[in-house]
């Protein structure tokens, strides 16, 4: 039996969680998504999810690794599970090696393809070379984004409600309040995004990665050397040292190309590169590439894309 962690965010399930049900529904028609403080899960049942466990409980409102460890053992002790699945993101990231040796498993990250011949693929050596890696019969596996295709299989749901007991030791953290930078489109969920470089000059020019960005629907991001500086947040930051990326199109302005950052976006299908440099790094790795003023080209090509026909 699969367990699968879901997330939920802004009254819709993430792209990646209902990516990792579309996976794990290739390996085993037994399914069970586990749900928190989500109102009304059913939609699930859309995507082939015939059991959820709902879980409403406000102490988990805002994550705190060691409680939702601790829920997901619990369930786990009472469910007959050989195989836990999460999406990647910064929280599953972050509890997903602490859940492993909790319930005694194998940990596979970032794993990127379905098995074949009882193996799964990830990239290492900061994506310079891939590694088959075997599956052991009890695991923790959290999945790389853009593996599979969302894809819908309607059956008819039951959901069972699941009350968990906590320990003070599960909440080491007091929270006090959180604040968003932004209600865009985040950039675990996008399928597009357009960042930028020390290229962009000044904080004062990123009004034309956003102008790019809202026409596209895409979400905005930059590298670590921007978010250093604090042009932009440090939750933008994108690349090997920030967050990895696998949208279906990343585009970069005044980006050159740091090992680092190439590693992070690797998995994106589609790289395309904007930059006057014509010797940058990037340009070896990129699908397209445009040697230009990017303050030329960008705006124009921004322009073109708002008067496409809808």
């Amino acid at each position: 039996m699969i367990l699968v962690y879901t997330e939920y965010h802004n009254g819709q399930f993430t792209k990646k969680t209902l990516e990792t049900i579309s996976y794990a529904r290739a390996l085993s028609k037994d399914i069970i998504a586990l749900t928190i403080n989500v109102e009304d899960p059913i939609i699930l049942q859309q995507y082939g999810v015939s059991r959820i466990i709902r879980v409403t409980n406000q102490e988990l409102s805002v994550f705190q690794a060691r409680a939702y460890v601790d829920l997901i053992r619990q369930i786990v002790q009472k469910k007959q599970v050989s195989t836990i699945l999460l999406p990647s993101s910064a929280n599953t990231r972050y509890m997903s090696p602490m859940l492993a040796i909790k319930w005694g498993a194998s940990y596979l990250s970032n794993v990127s393809s379905l098995p074949k011949e009882g193996k799964v693929q990830k990239v290492i050596f900061s994506s310079k070379a891939i590694a088959w890696i075997p599956i052991a019969s009890k695991q923790v596996m959290t999945l790389s984004g853009n593996i599979v295709e969302v894809t819908e299989a309607p059956v008819q749901a039951t959901i069972e409600d699941f009350s968990v007991e906590f320990s003070k030791e599960d909440f080491p953290i007091k929270h006090l309040e959180t604040q968003k930078f932004t209600n865009k489109i985040s950039i675990d969920d996008a399928s597009i995004v357009v960042s930028g470089g020390r290229g962009m000059q000044t904080p004062e020019n990123w009004h034309i990665v956003e102008d790019l960005a809202d026409a596209l629907g895409a979400a905005t991001a930059c590298t670590k050397p921007v978010s250093d500086m604090g042009w932009r947040p440090h939750s933008e930051h994108i690349g090997q040292t920030g967050k990895p990326l696998a949208c279906d199109l990343y585009i970069a302005l005044g980006v050159s190309g740091a090992i680092q950052h190439i590693a992070g976006v690797s998995a994106s299908k589609v790289k395309v590169v904007i930059n006057s440099d014509p010797e940058a790094p990037f340009f070896k790795e990129a699908d397209y590439g445009i040697v230009g003023n990017l303050f030329d080209i960008v705006p124009k090509l921004t322009e073109k894309i708002k008067n496409l026909p809808k």
